[in-house]
């Protein structure tokens, strides 16, 4: 299955973006065992690296594990030896062109029509519109006219309640942060992240 397919299917990624590397493997735990099948692990975590590379190992079987914030051909290359199966990127750059080039799909950051068009032009599988939060579920509508059936995944700043507007607007799936990990991945609560999570992956499915 694709990376597009999953997205469709599951509609729902969590990004995980912390300061505490262990925290950060407990939080892909308690997502997984939550029923979130889509993670992102940002490059800009604390040891990013290794926590891709010990999250993979065990959850490989039971998630899909892509990396974020890829920027750079270094960044391509260290999320594919981590065991990354996707990346994804904040826009629009020397990432995108090196992950497609290592065999990963991409889920590449564009906010304007223009952008949204370069990004698919240039190979991306589908297209994070980011910071979805500063344009609403409105903008993804909108978007859905000019370019129908290409796939568009709001990140930035999409909590709870916005999660079936955006799909219902044509949004393929969402990406979900901090609304969702919360102060998890810092070394925070896993009880109160297990009952987010649980709203959330209600929230995707309908």
């Amino acid at each position: 299955m694709d990376l597009n397919e999953l997205l469709a299917r599951h509609r729902l990624m969590a990004i995980i973006r912390g300061s505490d590397p262990a925290a950060c493997e407990r939080t892909a735990e308690v997502l997984v065992e939550s029923g979130v099948r889509l993670l992102e692990v940002s490059l800009t975590s604390a040891d990013a690296a290794g926590v891709l590379t010990r999250i993979c190992a065990k959850l490989g079987s039971a998630a899909h594990i892509g990396a974020g914030t890829v920027l750079t051909e270094k960044d391509a290359k260290a999320a594919r030896d981590a065991g990354a199966t996707f990346a994804v990127t904040p826009a629009l750059g020397e990432g995108v062109g090196a992950a497609l080039e290592l065999g990963m799909p991409v889920l590449a950051g564009a906010m304007t029509p223009t952008e949204v068009l370069a990004a698919h032009r240039a190979g991306a599988t589908a297209v994070k519109l980011f910071p979805a939060g500063s344009l609403g579920p409105g903008y993804v509508k909108a978007l859905g006219d000019p370019f129908p059936g290409l796939g568009l995944v709001p990140v930035g700043g999409v909590g709870l309640a916005d999660v079936p507007q955006y799909l219902e607007a044509g949004a393929l799936a969402v990406g979900v942060g901090s609304p969702l990990g919360g102060d998890a991945p810092h070394g925070g609560d896993l009880d109160a992240l297990r009952e987010r999570a649980a709203r959330f992956v209600a929230a995707a499915d309908g």
